[in-house]
């Protein structure tokens, strides 16, 4: 992806006070993400279903909380939260959440090629407050208990195969997952204030159930360089994972995480930033910061889950906020995709792409009611650009 490259110090000036004066001696970093007009143009008024939506794309329920999803016997889940499509032969698959305390786990709701619901059902019961997760190569979701020494189940998005827990993959406050089919690794996220960036090596690729858990190891700066050690006992006990490894960065809140071409990008709530992992370099920088905006009001506020599209694009949904997802350009763009209107008692979760990348899906978690029983499952349609 073509991003602009140059020292963040000749941009700040004071690069000691911003990034703590621990910047690699000569080392050129992309500028975090500046207020621009979006590629899709601006927001109209919002449609029937109370969403601002660019011009040429509209928008449609699938399903509510507590409510038969439309076209199946199965009601839908109450706080929807991480989601994830996969194909499905000439159809595709949904895959959604459920952050309640108790009764948590996910559900999928199945649509043909024409993009009609076939079906809806249950793949992962009997846990607690799952919120963000991942897909892999070979075709599962990963779900994240967001609980203390929470754990990370393998589900079958189709629901012919029992969900599989992994405790491998740590036990810490799980919030997102990322696979990395070129260097055989998971991403992990920890939603903590003292939060660490995790990735599991398996010991054979495609087989969870054993292998590494290791944390990002790095200095106090906003950018420079890492490496990986081991985390000596993943269970976190007796020492919470994040506080095993000397050195380990500390994450303020770990939200989302989306991988594509040797970069990773993340999400922490609490400083409201988004992260990027240049892999190939092992050097991390900020790719979005609301403090760094310069041209008039930071767009993104509560980043949440991300994901991405072919185009390069990012969208980034906002817990709380106004509502919106935002879209991060390849060119260091960021400006609003979407808005929800009345629901600010709510959260956006859950934005994923259908296979084709025609269609993308995401949910309010608490809909206009602000209660977990109140969520809103959607889609939008429209001509999502896959070119940047």
């Amino acid at each position: 992806m073509e991003r602009r490259t140059f020292l963040r110090g000749a941009v700040f000036g004071t690069s000691a006070a911003v990034f703590g004066g621990t910047l690699m001696q000569g080392a050129a970093y992309a500028a975090p993400a500046q207020n621009g007009a979006s590629p899709y143009g601006g927001l109209l008024a919002a449609d029937a279903n109370g969403i601002m939506l660019p011009s040429g794309f509209t928008s449609r329920v699938i399903a509510r909380s507590g409510q038969t999803v439309p076209g199946t016997s199965y009601t839908w889940h109450g706080a929807p939260d991480g989601g994830a499509c996969f194909a499905d032969g000439t159809g595709w698959i949904y895959v959604s959440n459920s952050e309640l305390a108790t009764g948590g786990g996910a559900s999928a709701v199945r649509f043909s090629s024409s993009g009609s619901v076939t079906g809806a059902y249950r793949i992962l019961s009997g846990t607690r407050n799952n919120c963000a997760g991942g897909a892999t190569p070979w075709n599962t979701w990963l779900s994240c208990e967001e609980v203390s020494r929470g754990y990370v189940y393998e589900t079958d998005p189709r629901g012919a195969t029992a969900a599989v827990r992994r405790p491998a993959l740590g036990q810490f406050k799980h919030e997102a997952a990322a696979a990395d089919p070129v260097r055989k690794v998971i991403y992990l996220t920890e939603d903590e204030p003292d939060g660490c960036f995790y990735r599991f090596v398996p010991a054979t690729w495609g087989d969870l159930s054993s292998g590494t858990l290791q944390v990002l190891v790095a200095g106090t700066a906003a950018a420079g360089s890492f490496t990986w050690a081991n985390v000596p006992d993943p269970d976190g006990s007796p020492a919470y994972t994040r506080d095993q490894v000397s050195g380990a960065k500390i994450f303020n809140g770990g939200e989302g995480c989306h991988y594509a071409n040797d970069t990773v990008w993340f999400t922490t709530k609490g400083d409201n930033r988004v992260w990027r992992l240049d892999l190939l370099s092992s050097t991390y920088e900020l790719a979005y910061d609301d403090s760094l905006v310069t041209n008039g009001t930071a767009p993104l506020t509560g980043v949440d889950n991300v994901t991405g599209s072919s185009s390069g694009d990012l969208f980034v949904a906002e817990d709380g906020g106004n509502m919106e997802i935002c879209i991060i350009t390849p060119d260091d763009v960021v400006a609003p995709f979407l808005r929800i209107n009345g629901q600010s008692g709510s959260e956006i979760t859950g934005p994923a792409f259908s296979p084709d990348g025609r269609r993308l899906y995401f949910s309010s978690q608490r809909g206009t009611s602000g209660s977990s029983s109140g969520g809103i499952t959607y889609e939008v349609t429209g001509p999502f650009r896959t070119t940047a």
